[in-house]
C-alpha cells in the first residue's frame, strides 16, 4: 500500500530522512518507533502530501505521489486520513460539526446521511451524548477520541496516527490504543502509527519499525522487536519502558 524508496529530506543542514526505505503492507498496522527528531512525523507528512522529498520516491497504492501536485495529488491521497498529535479540532465548531466537517466540504451526501455517519462514528469511539458539546468542554482523552471520529467518518483506506497517546494518562492511552485496533478491524484499513509509547505499540502493531538517523534499522513483528538482541534496540527499550512495566500490558 505504501512504499518509500531512498526517500531523502533535509531542512537547511539538518538531514531528517536519509535514503529511507520502507514497505507497508495493505491492511496491516505498522508502528514506527524512534527518539524525538528522527523523522517519524516527517515521514507521515510525506504520505499525506504535506511535504515533498528532496530525492527518492513515495508510492501509495502503486501511484508515485512524490511526482504529483494539485488535483492529481488530491486524487491520489483522498483516501488517506491523519490523526494529528494535538487532535486539531476546530474550537468554534461543536463535536458533531467537527466530526462531519470533511463530509460537509467534500462529498455529495445529503444532510441526514452525514448526520447519521457522524453519530455512528462518535458512538464507535465512545462519545455518544457529546454531539453538541464544544471542544473546550472535553477532556484530553475525549478530544483525541473526537479527532479519531472525525478521521474515520469518511472511511479512509489509509490511517495515519501521529503520537496518538501523547499527553494521556495510562488508562486513557490504553483506550485510544484499543480504539486504533477496533478502527483498523472495522475499516479494514492500512494503518501507520508513530509513537513513543511501547505498551501502545505492542497493543496495536502487526509489525514494528525502528527509525534511527534517518533510516529504518529494524522491521519485524512485535515479538521479534521485544526479543531483539540488537544493542541499539535494547538500549531504546530500556530507556522507553520504565523498570517493572510489562510492555505487553
Amino acid at each position: 500500500m505504501i512504499k518509500a524508496n531512498k526517500l531523502c529530506k533535509a531542512y537547511d543542514d539538518i538531514v531528517v530522512l536519509k535514503e529511507f526505505d520502507l514497505e507497508i503492507k495493505t491492511g496491516e498496522t505498522l508502528v514506527i518507533l524512534g527518539r524525538s527528531g528522527v523523522g517519524k512525523s516527517v515521514f507521515l507528512k510525506h504520505v499525506i502530501g504535506l511535504e515533498k522529498p528532496d530525492s527518492g520516491s513515495l508510492e501509495i497504492d502503486g501511484v508515485t505521489i512524490s511526482d504529483l501536485s494539485g488535483p492529481q495529488l488530491y486524487q491520489a491521497i483522498r483516501n488517506t486520513g491523519m490523526l494529528f498529535q494535538g487532535g486539531a479540532l476546530f474550537d468554534s465548531l461543536t463535536v458533531i460539526e467537527n466530526t462531519s466537517f470533511y463530509l460537509d466540504q467534500h462529498d455529495d451526501i445529503d444532510e441526514k446521511e452525514i448526520e447519521d455517519r457522524a453519530v455512528k462514528a462518535l458512538e464507535m469511539v465512545g462519545l455518544k451524548g457529546t454531539e453538541y458539546k464544544m471542544p473546550s468542554e472535553l477532556s484530553g482523552g475525549m478530544k483525541k477520541r473526537a479527532a479519531l471520529a472525525r478521521l474515520i467518518v469518511y472511511r479512509p483506506q489509509i490511517l495515519l496516527y501521529d503520537e496518538p497517546t501523547t499527553g494521556l494518562d495510562p488508562i486513557h492511552a490504553a483506550q485510544i490504543s484499543d480504539l486504533i485496533v477496533k478502527t483498523q478491524h472495522e475499516l479494514k484499513a492500512t494503518s501507520v502509527v508513530v509513537t513513543h509509547d511501547i505498551p501502545s505499540a505492542i497493543t496495536v502493531a502487526d509489525r514494528v519499525a525502528v527509525l534511527h538517523e534517518g533510516r529504518i534499522i529494524f522491521i519485524g513483528d512485535k515479538e521479534e522487536f521485544i526479543g531483539s538482541k540488537d544493542e541499539m534496540i535494547r538500549d531504546f527499550l530500556e530507556k522507553a519502558i520504565p523498570k517493572g512495566v510489562n510492555p505487553y500490558g
